[in-house]
């Protein structure tokens, strides 16, 4: 990391590092107080969002609901395929809570982040302490992306969207599936609202 003045914030960001068992003593080897942002979406959504990124790279994987379940009709999941088991916040939570005080660490609703940009970062201005500067007006919603998009990228004149592996259109997945992943999930989520002090409203 670079050598931080009074006055500046280093800012990092990597999405692995919350599910990597080594990443909480290793950065709290590095600095003790350094402050964490979490993104978290409904695990059920980012499963078969995480199976869209992979089946537009390799579209002859095989489908959603046989990498889902080890057992489908006894309605066994497969914790084992890293789309399930990045979910399971609550378990990479625990370890992250043996190494960084709950304080030092902000959860954002991925869900929220979309619905009301500002607002959620509005939170994270709050949270590193600096003066609330983004606002409504830097967002407008792009209907085809289906994401909000800054009006303004910094140095350009032009809008600035997330890029093309992002907002793609998910794959159809049975209603049945949804709901056995449901299932499996709210235990696991129940635990997360609990340890972060926030229901997050993925069990609807």
């Amino acid at each position: 990391m670079p050598r931080t003045l009074d006055g500046q914030i280093t800012m990092e960001k990597t999405p692995s590092y919350f599910v990597t068992r080594e990443a909480p003593a290793r950065i709290s080897a590095m600095s003790k107080d350094t402050k964490l942002l979490v993104v978290v979406r409904d695990p059920v959504t980012r499963a078969v969002s995480d199976y869209t990124q992979t089946l537009s790279k390799r579209p002859d994987i095989p489908s959603f609901e046989s990498l889902a379940f080890r057992n489908r009709s006894a309605g066994l999941v497969d914790r084992s395929w890293s789309a399930i088991q990045i979910g399971l916040y609550a378990e990479h939570l625990e370890r992250w809570l043996r190494h960084f005080p709950a304080r030092q660490m902000l959860f954002v609703s991925g869900e929220r982040l979309v619905r009301d940009p500002a607002g959620e970062l509005g939170r994270v201005q709050d949270f590193l302490g600096l003066k609330r500067i983004i606002s409504d007006k830097h967002f407008y919603f792009n209907q085809t992306k289906g994401f909000p998009c800054l009006k303004k990228a910094e140095g350009s004149g032009r809008p600035h969207c997330l890029g093309k592996t992002k907002g793609r259109p998910h794959p159809e997945i049975d209603a049945q599936v949804l709901r056995q992943l449901r299932d499996f999930y709210r235990p696991f989520n129940r635990k997360f609202y609990q340890m972060t002090g926030h229901d997050f409203g993925w069990d609807g």
